[in-house]
């Protein structure tokens, strides 16, 4: 009986969290349910299953294509989604992300509001059911995340704290004052968080990465048009990530693409992920789709002619950011870059484009960029389902909008995770092994390599080392000093300069493309609204996300941003 009961409350909790921003709640429910009736009920366990679903919440909106992904890198110049015939389509939500048209009726801007205020509410839950202090200061860490996300994305949160009538409207953050609450939930959240452990659970490390990217971006999160960037924050980013650093609990993988393959959980670089077991389904919120969205309908022989979702691409400037040059421009060392004997390129490792053992010899599929004609892993050329070759052409229609001959293979394919062929192809599109990196050790090293290039006596030489001991692991060359922010303030790369190699923003895109970075990164960098490849020179007020019609009906303290 008291099983059921539980189960019952549980329910009720998941109900409560969907309508986050309420004003208006059921009056039975919330007369049957105080707060020491629930606890009650809940018993010595309790807590510690609503904290797991506090971590379970992550999975969805940072593990699925059409959530924070889409808006952190869809918006970018590291991805878009070409509309393919009938394919890709969705009344253009897609390519207004990437356009940067959306407005506050755009679907995956109201889906990510509410997943993010689910994590938000459920982390909040935790704190009022007496949880013990390392259980306090793990909800409070993924409390931050949460708000931290939805800061970056929509410019302010809506909060409650522990107690707080749930007939209210939830009080709303924005500004410094946002910015140092959640500064506060960390500060308090570190000295009970865990020394060591699974990169899935909250640890020290994990919540002062997040506090190094808060300080990081902070400058950008109070005045996005022109970011400044305070000295004490700088120092403070070096400090915290000197000690990570120094502590030897880290170190950067042989292999890149071991980082996001199906037995990641063992990454030497994972400070904080999200949980994944092959061929399990409980808590798997699908990563199988980090390759399905962009890999071609035949791209794996076993599931043809569902191999893939033939979606996502990456651009031609952004590849070239790499040092790589396209095939369009005449280099001819790309055209054969898919078949099974080509030797592995000398170029910097995170392209992609070699042989990996357990993918490559199942499939065919290299991880990282592709480009040209692909092969199976036989080494027999692929066809596209008209019987074309199956090559893929970085050149894309201008409007995002394909058709006829072109249909099925323009735009450069980006299966940064590695397909799950641990039991065969079994895994291959049923519940992965990936775990999904949210905090890495290299954005460590990066952003002390920023924060010393932003400090009042920038450190040029010292940022140098740090990227270049990067780039050594990556098997990339050393980048030769000085080393910029961007190409001196300009905008001017093989076609526009987000992507000009020799600058530590498009360092940190060869590392950290596809993983949910690109957006807060040009922001931050000043660069957003810059022309890049299908995006014209826009408005500064996109540098923020619409407050969703629907949560403003529903909460009287959010406020549109300027603009929409």
């Amino acid at each position: 009986m008291k099983r059921n009961k539980l189960f019952k409350i549980a329910a009720v909790f998941g109900v409560i969290a969907t309508m986050t921003g309420c004003t208006k709640l059921n009056e039975q429910l919330s007369s049957t349910l105080t707060n020491g009736q629930t606890a009650n009920a809940l018993g010595s366990n309790g807590v510690a299953l609503l904290l797991q679903n506090a971590y379970t919440d992550l999975g969805g909106p940072f593990t699925a294509q059409d959530l924070v992904f889409s808006l952190q890198e869809n918006a970018t110049d590291e991805s878009l989604v070409p509309t393919r015939g009938g394919d890709w389509d969705d009344n253009g939500v897609w390519r207004v992300v990437h356009a940067h048209t959306w407005t506050a009726d755009h679907s995956q801007v109201l889906n990510v509001f509410n997943a993010l205020n689910k994590i938000n509410f459920d982390a909040t839950n935790v704190l009022g059911f007496s949880p013990t202090a390392s259980q306090a200061a793990q909800a409070r860490f993924i409390r931050a995340f949460a708000l931290y996300t939805l800061l970056d994305l929509y410019g302010q949160y809506p909060i409650r704290n522990p107690g707080d009538n749930l007939l209210n409207a939830p009080t709303v953050k924005s500004g410094a004052d946002a910015v140092n609450f959640i500064a506060s939930e960390l500060t308090a959240a570190i000295p009970n968080l865990p020394t060591t452990g699974a990169s899935s659970v909250a640890t020290k490390d994990a919540a002062n990465v997040l506090l190094m990217k808060l300080l990081l971006n902070k400058g950008m999160f109070l005045n996005r048009t022109n970011p400044t960037f305070a000295d004490a924050d700088m120092q403070q980013v070096i400090t915290i990530g000197n000690s990570i650093i120094s502590s030897g609990k880290y170190t950067l993988m042989p292999s890149y693409f071991d980082n996001f393959s199906a037995t990641n959980s063992g990454s030497t670089e994972s400070i904080f992920a999200y949980p994944n077991t092959s061929g399990v389904s409980a808590n798997n919120s699908g990563p199988q789709g980090r390759w399905c969205m962009t890999l071609h309908y035949n791209q794996e022989t076993d599931y043809v002619p569902n191999a893939g979702w033939n979606g996502f691409s990456t651009i031609g400037d952004f590849y070239s950011s790499f040092g790589a040059v396209t095939p369009t421009t005449g280099v001819a060392n790309w055209a054969s870059i898919g078949a099974i004997n080509n030797p592995d390129t000398i170029l910097d490792k995170r392209l992609g484009g070699r042989y990996y053992q357990g993918c490559t010899n199942i499939s065919g599929i290299r991880p990282g960029l592709m480009i040209g004609q692909q092969y199976d892993q036989n080494g027999v050329a692929l066809k596209d389902r008209k019987g074309a070759p199956l090559a893929f052409n970085p050149t894309i229609a201008a409007n995002m909008q394909e058709q006829g001959a072109n249909l099925e293979v323009t735009g450069i394919r980006v299966p940064k995770y590695v397909p799950d062929f641990t039991n065969g192809t079994k895994y291959y599109q049923g519940p992965s092994g990936n775990w999904i990196q949210l905090f890495r050790y290299p954005d460590v090293i990066l952003m002390v390599a920023e924060a010393k290039l932003r400090a009042a006596s920038p450190d040029a030489a010292g940022a140098l080392t740090l990227v270049n001991t990067l780039r050594a692991a990556r098997g990339a060359g050393a980048m030769a000093g000085p080393l910029t922010l961007l190409d001196n303030g300009t905008y001017a790369n093989i076609s526009s300069t987000v992507d000009n190699p020799k600058c530590l923003l498009a360092e940190r895109g060869r590392e950290f493309y596809w993983e949910g970075q690109r957006r807060t990164d040009l922001l931050r960098f000043g660069v957003f609204n810059k022309l890049w490849q299908y995006k014209t020179a826009d408005d500064a007020h996109y540098n923020v996300y619409p407050i969703p019609t629907q949560a403003l009906a529903s909460n009287p303290n959010l406020v549109q941003n300027p603009g929409y």
